[in-house]
């Protein structure tokens, strides 16, 4: 087995060990698709679109059927995931925003009025710089 980058020499270990012990090898193969998935959004275009060609056929052929099904869904929007990589856009900020929002919504649990609520949701969302007055010492 090669030695990946970001595991420590143990992490290495344990999953050399993982390999050995699986007696079919599920766990360990759902973590080498699952690994060449994430590393398949760095890649160029051209490279990842053999990459995902070459991925939706291991997966499709391992067996797994919780693999099986994500590589339909990963087939049915192939062209979606090479557009994303090609414009390298990502959904970070609107995941960051949806956080932010269901914090406030947890924070707002006694406000009797929604009109308060989506006041505080517009308030932290903005960006605003917000300075609380500050006792004097």
């Amino acid at each position: 087995m090669t030695k990946h980058n970001d595991l420590t020499d143990r992490q290495n270990t344990a999953l050399a060990t993982l390999g050995d012990v699986d007696p079919r090898g599920q766990l360990y193969r759902a973590w080498q698709l699952k690994e060449l998935l994430r590393t398949l959004l760095r890649q160029p275009v051209e490279q990842a679109e053999a990459e995902l060609k070459r991925w939706i056929g291991w997966a499709s052929r391992c067996r797994i059927p919780e693999v099986t099904d994500l590589c339909g869904k990963i087939r049915r929007r192939r062209d979606d995931i090479l557009r994303t990589i090609r414009l390298g856009y990502s959904n970070a900020r609107l995941e960051a925003f949806n956080n932010k929002i269901k914090v406030t919504i947890r924070m707002a649990y006694g406000f009797r009025d929604t009109d308060n609520l989506i006041a505080m949701i517009k308030l932290r969302c903005s960006g605003l710089p917000i300075h609380l007055p500050a006792p004097i010492p």
